[in-house]
């Protein structure tokens, strides 16, 4: 029994030697690690080379037309002038005037500060059905799919005191968030918030207009009867008679 213990602390001792020993020594190679825990790890340093791509480097070169978050394209040149399209800021915020912030001087400013065209609306409308949809509904009544799924604290864009709210606070809505709303601001850049708050504005008239907002030269084209209407039916005309008795078969005559 004493034997058997003392050969195992001799073999325990000349282990714990041969492991420690080591320690302190410089060699190029890399050390025999049982539990690494994470002290060096697989992965791609910058400006490291790397065996496992033919080329021998690390940083692979980005795929062919990816363009950076933010990064402003180019735009055509024509005749010097820029189109209304091309005019429109395509970048996030940098600056500190109303078109970035929403802001003049120290209130919320009114106003579309980009030319409000047909393209500008229908942009709009496709950043809108992209990001806001799911949970403001597409007429922003706030019945988005998120409300079916327990998020019930969407409201609705058609609420009086959003139509009357001023269109810069809105867009610093959209940038920074507002209660269980996040920030947006990362993620659409300056022209397409603008392009989301016009579309808001023609989705919150359309639900909530009046005859005044009709011009007056067509004010009485409302109230032309539809023209080639199919004619309605009589409800007399509809209704099934009563059944007729059915012909009894005459007797047989003798």
């Amino acid at each position: 029994m004493l034997r058997g213990f003392l050969l195992i602390s001799l073999l325990l001792t000349i282990a714990a030697v041969a492991v420690l020993g080591f320690r302190g020594e410089k060699t190029t190679n890399e050390p025999w690690e049982i539990f690494p825990d994470m002290v060096r790890q697989m992965k791609v340093r910058a400006q490291s080379p790397l065996n496992f791509f033919a080329d021998g480097r690390g940083p692979r070169m980005p795929i062919n037309g990816t363009v950076p978050i933010g990064y402003e394209m180019p735009k055509p040149q024509t005749d010097g002038s820029p189109t209304p399209a091309e005019a429109m800021p395509r970048g996030f915020s940098v600056g500190t005037d109303y078109l970035d912030t929403g802001k003049m001087e120290d209130k919320w400013g009114t106003g579309i500060p980009v030319p409000v065209t047909s393209q500008l609306l229908q942009r709009g409308r496709e950043r809108f059905n992209i990001t806001c949809v799911m949970c403001h509904g597409a007429t922003a009544a706030g019945n988005g799919i998120t409300k079916s799924y327990g998020l019930a604290t969407v409201v609705t864009l058609q609420d009086d005191c959003i139509r009357k709210m001023a269109d810069g606070e809105i867009f610093n809505t959209i940038t920074k968030g507002k209660n269980t709303m996040m920030a947006y601001g990362p993620n659409i850049m300056v022209a397409d918030r603008w392009a989301i708050i016009a579309y808001l504005r023609a989705l919150q008239r359309s639900q909530n207009a009046a005859i005044v907002d009709v011009p007056p030269e067509h004010r009485a084209d409302l109230e032309k009867p539809t023209e080639n209407k199919p004619p309605e039916g009589k409800p007399a005309e509809n209704k099934p008679g009563p059944a007729k008795p059915e012909a009894k078969p005459e007797a047989q005559k003798k």
